[in-house]
Formats: C-alpha cells, structure tokens, sequence
C-alpha cells in the first residue's frame, strides 16, 4: 500500500501572510517522516469565486474549471493539515469558501490543525472543527497552536521556530496521530471501494 499523501494547507492569501512561514516549517519536521509524505497546498493557486451554487455539492456537482481544479487536489489526498490564522474569532473567509465548493473529496479522511494569533488561533480552530465534521472528515485531538509570544516574535522580532523549542514536538505529536488515522482510514476508503466494485 503506498504511503499516504497529505495536504499542508495553506489557508489564508493576503498579502503579507504568516501562513506560509508555518506551512514550510511543519513540512521540513514532516520531511523525515517514512509513513507520510506532504506537499502544500496554496489556496493563492486555488482562486474561487464566493460560492453561489443553487445547491450543495452534496447535492448539486459544481463543474467549474476552478472548482474542479480544487475538488480534484483534496480527492488525491489522504489527509490535511489546515494552517490557519485567526479572523475575528474564526477562520479566514477564503478558507470557509473553498470548503464549501466541495464535500465528498475530503470525507472519511482526516483533519489536523496548526493555528496560530491570539490564544494560538484556538477559536479558529473549534469553527474548523465544526465544518470538517460537516464535512464527513475526521478532526484530529492533537492540534498546533503558536500563542502570541512566539507569533510576535516570528513575525516582529526576527526570530525563528528554533528559538520557541517546545513547538516543533507538538507538531511531532501532530503528525504520529494524522499518520495514523490517514492510514487506517486510508485502508477503510480502499476496503469499501473493493467491496463496491
């Protein structure tokens, strides 16, 4: 069985962004990994219009060029990783958007979390929470949060994540439970497609 790919993405486009510091740092501590292999995945390379569709894609398949182009990239995965900010208590606009152009490509696989702003973006994160459930995929207990001390000094202060060690083994703990659950959901998803065929 080939090891499963996860999706490290990035979850916010303005410009400026700290989001993509984050997402190469969890995938330099993901390199070394035997079980997993990542790439990012940019919403800046996934523009969407806002979703105006009659009806859910649960409902109603959306075959826009752009909507398949980002239904296709989290149907070729087995599992993410949602780096994201803080917006006023949730998670950024495009990032609610883009989730709601799809709905079977992401279910029965699983969700983890690196956050980070305010209370380490802990609310951002419950909102996300919510939405993937909706979603059918799994959301992961062992989540990543940068509080304010660390942002600050990343983005202000000219610091770097190995100046803030105790970081980089919650993300280690991250990755052991999504290479987990990515794998064995990985068998489900391949046991009821034979069992389909």
């Amino acid at each position: 069985m080939s090891k499963p790919r996860i999706g490290i993405v990035i979850s916010t486009t303005r410009e400026g962004r700290f989001g993509e510091r984050v997402a190469r740092w969890v995938t330099d501590l993901a390199a070394g990994r035997t079980d997993i292999t990542t790439e990012i995945v940019d919403l800046r390379d996934y523009p969407l219009p806002f979703f105006e569709s009659v009806a859910s894609p649960r409902f109603v398949p959306i075959d826009t060029p752009e909507a398949k182009k980002w239904s296709s990239k989290l149907a070729e995965l087995d599992g993410y990783v949602f780096v994201t900010a803080e917006y006023n208590h949730s998670i950024s606009g495009v990032l609610k958007n883009a989730l709601d152009f799809v709905f079977a490509e992401p279910a029965r696989k699983p969700a983890a979390f690196v956050a980070y702003g305010a209370v380490g973006g802990a609310r951002a994160v419950e909102h996300l929470r919510n939405i993937v459930v909706e979603l059918s995929m799994v959301p992961l207990n062992r989540a990543v949060h940068v509080n304010m001390e660390p942002f600050l000094g990343l983005i202000r202060d000219g610091k770097d994540f190995a100046d803030y060690p105790y970081l980089a083994p919650t993300v280690e703990t991250m990755l052991e439970e999504l290479a987990w659950y990515a794998e064995t959901l990985k068998a489900g998803r391949d046991a009821a497609e034979l069992k389909a065929a």
